[in-house]
């Protein structure tokens, strides 16, 4: 298995925390977002790990030197990353990892490891960790048929159909990986759709058997804005007390 982690983004909602480091390396706590995130990975799987970079890579580079030495890390440089969304960084890791299975998830979340064990050990070969809440129209909804497959995901699915909120946490085996990558050559390539979430190849697979999975119970929170920052940092010290 390959896991890719999307850290392109410029992070501009944080700014001026921004200004001089991406938003993967804020730090909640002792640690950072990006840390945290590849230690959960290292907990659960021996996967390979992939980091899709853009804004000040060069921080990115440096912290992985000095942070994990020894850990095999490929890093594919998004120079777009200024003009493209997430579904360009996700189209540049293709050559890293069809053939194989594959985990990705966003680079600007806090959660606990238990979420990956759960999507590894789901029995699904493609799903999404889903967290069960009140919904609002910012978040990347999903709508379910009765078995829990994905019928629909994006921000626009209906408040009243919702079954919850995707967190940003995939995984796919490699048959749908292969079909979701000819879907992002059609968007990015040939349509010229760079501008677009990651999701809406997701919602053209999602007839595929894309199955949710619910990890409500499991610590997680997208870090957006200061407000967020602060709120996972009183969260994360909480939630390490009660270990």
């Amino acid at each position: 298995m390959k896991t890719v982690i999307l850290a392109a983004g410029i992070g501009s909602r944080l700014k001026p925390l921004t200004d001089h480091n991406p938003k993967c390396l804020l730090k909640i706590g002792e640690k950072s977002i990006l840390e945290m995130t590849i230690e959960n990975i290292l907990a659960t799987n021996d996967s390979e790990i992939i980091i899709v970079t853009g804004y000040l890579e060069d921080k990115i580079r440096e912290f992985l030197r000095e942070r994990f030495p020894k850990l095999k890390i490929t890093i594919i440089y998004n120079k777009f990353y200024a003009s493209t969304n997430n579904i360009y960084s996700l189209w540049l890791a293709k050559d890293a990892v069809l053939g194989d299975d594959m985990m990705m998830m966003d680079s600007d979340i806090v959660f606990d490891k238990g979420i990956i064990t759960k999507l590894l050990n789901s029995g699904y070969k493609n799903c999404l960790a889903l967290k069960r809440h009140d919904v609002h129209y910012e978040e990347i909804k999903v709508k379910t048929d009765v078995k829990g497959r994905v019928v629909e995901i994006s921000k626009e699915v209906n408040l009243t159909e919702a079954e919850g909120e995707s967190i940003g946490i995939e995984v796919f085996g490699r048959d749908a990986l292969t079909e979701l990558y000819n879907i992002l050559e059609r968007k990015v390539v040939t349509e010229k759709k760079v501008n677009q979430f990651y999701e809406s190849a997701f919602q053209e697979l999602a007839g595929n058997d894309l199955y949710i999975v619910d990890t409500t119970e499991y610590f997680c929170m997208e870090i957006d804005n200061k407000e967020d920052l602060a709120t996972a940092e009183e969260l994360v010290l909480n939630h390490l007390n009660q270990k």
